[in-house]
C-alpha cells in the first residue's frame, strides 16, 4: 500500500487513517471508523489496515505524507509506539503503552503523539453495562491488556485490585505500570489454583480458551464480567457467569469503545456510537455467517444496559 501523499480531489480534503498490527487481515477497525466517517460526512476521510510490525513501524511512520490524520495500533506495536512518537500522553505513559498515534493537519513530520484508548473502552463498557464504581476487582492475566486493565479499574474508582497470574516471574511489567499509577495491586500466581476471590468486578484478559478452567467458578449474580475475548462467543468462562445471572461484558464491546475514542482523537469529532454499533453488528454477523449470540445484545443495546458482546 502507498502510504506518501494522496493529491486530493478539487472538492475534498483527503485524510486518512490506518490500523498497523500483524496480523491485521482480519480487524474489525476498518468497519467502525469507516462507519464513523460516514456518519459524521467526513467524506474525503478514509481508513485502511495494514500489515506492520514491530521493527517496521518508523520506517512506516516516517514515510506518511501529510494526510495522514492517525493511525490505530494493535499487537505486537503497542509498546514500541512510545519510541517513535514525540509526545505521550500522561496515560499511555502510565499504562506503558500506546493503542492510538495522532498527527496534526502537517502529517507526522508535524508531530507525533501516542495515547491510549483501551482504557476508555473497558471503562465506557462496564459503564454502560452499569458498573459505575468498584469496590473490589479482580483481574486474570499480567499481560499489556492487564496493564490497561489497572488504569481502568483505577478509573473506576479501586486502587487495590486482586491480580491472578501464572507466574509471578512475568509480573515485572505490571508492577511498573502499578506503581506509575499509583496503585497498590495484590498479585497471586494462584490463577489456577485458589478460587475466584470474591469481587464486584472480574476482568479477564486472558487469551481465548485460557480462562476454560475458571467455568466451575461459583458467580455471585452481582458480579460485573469483562472477558476481553469477544470470538467466538459466549467464551466458556463467560457463559459460566452468564448462566449465573451476572453481568457480562464481551471484548467486542471495548472494541467499539476504544474505537469512538479514537475517532474523536483523530477527527476532533464526537464519535457516533450508534452508527459505529450498528456496522460493528453487521460485520460479526457476516462474519459467523448467522446471527451470533454476540449481535442480538449489540443490536439492542441502549445506554445502561449490559451487553453479551
Amino acid at each position: 500500500m502507498n502510504v506518501g501523499a494522496t493529491t486530493p480531489a478539487a472538492d475534498q480534503t483527503v485524510r486518512r487513517a490506518a490500523v498497523l498490527g500483524s496480523p491485521i487481515e482480519h480487524s474489525l477497525s476498518p468497519v467502525l471508523h469507516e462507519a464513523a466517517y460516514q456518519a459524521l460526512d467526513l467524506h474525503g476521510w478514509h481508513y485502511d489496515k495494514i500489515e506492520c510490525d514491530e521493527t517496521g513501524l518508523s520506517r512506516l511512520v516516517d514515510s506518511m505524507g501529510p494526510e495522514w490524520a492517525g493511525l490505530s495500533l494493535t499487537m505486537p506495536l503497542k509498546r514500541v509506539a512510545l519510541t517513535v512518537v514525540d509526545e505521550v500522553s500522561p496515560l499511555a505513559e502510565a499504562v506503558g503503552a500506546a493503542n492510538t498515534l495522532v498527527f496534526p493537519e502537517a502529517g507526522p513530520a508535524g508531530g507525533r503523539r501516542a495515547d491510549n484508548t483501551d482504557v476508555a473502552g473497558m471503562v465506557s463498557a462496564l459503564r454502560e453495562a452499569g458498573l459505575a464504581r468498584v469496590e473490589q476487582a479482580v483481574i486474570l492475566g499480567a499481560g499489556g491488556t492487564a496493564q490497561s486493565a489497572l488504569a481502568a479499574v483505577r478509573e473506576l474508582g479501586h486502587q487495590s485490585p486482586t491480580v491472578l497470574v501464572r507466574s509471578l516471574a512475568r509480573t515485572g511489567e505490571l508492577r511498573e505500570t502499578a506503581e506509575r499509577l499509583g496503585m497498590c495491586p495484590t498479585i497471586s500466581d494462584g490463577l489456577f489454583t485458589e478460587p475466584l476471590p470474591a469481587a464486584d468486578l472480574v476482568i479477564s484478559t486472558l487469551p481465548g480458551g485460557a480462562a476454560d478452567p475458571l467455568s466451575a467458578t461459583r458467580w455471585k449474580p452481582d458480579t460485573v464480567v469483562l472477558d476481553v475475548v469477544y470470538a467466538p462467543w459466549p467464551t466458556v468462562f463467560a457463559g459460566s457467569a452468564l448462566a449465573a445471572g451476572c453481568p457480562v461484558v464481551s471484548g467486542l464491546t471495548v472494541l467499539l469503545y476504544q474505537a469512538v475514542a479514537q475517532v474523536e482523537l483523530m477527527t476532533g469529532h464526537s464519535g457516533p456510537v450508534q452508527a459505529m454499533r450498528t456496522a460493528l453488528l453487521a460485520a460479526v454477523t457476516a462474519r459467523e455467517g448467522k446471527v451470533a449470540d454476540v449481535a442480538t445484545p449489540l443490536a439492542a443495546l441502549k445506554p445502561g444496559q449490559v451487553t453479551d458482546g
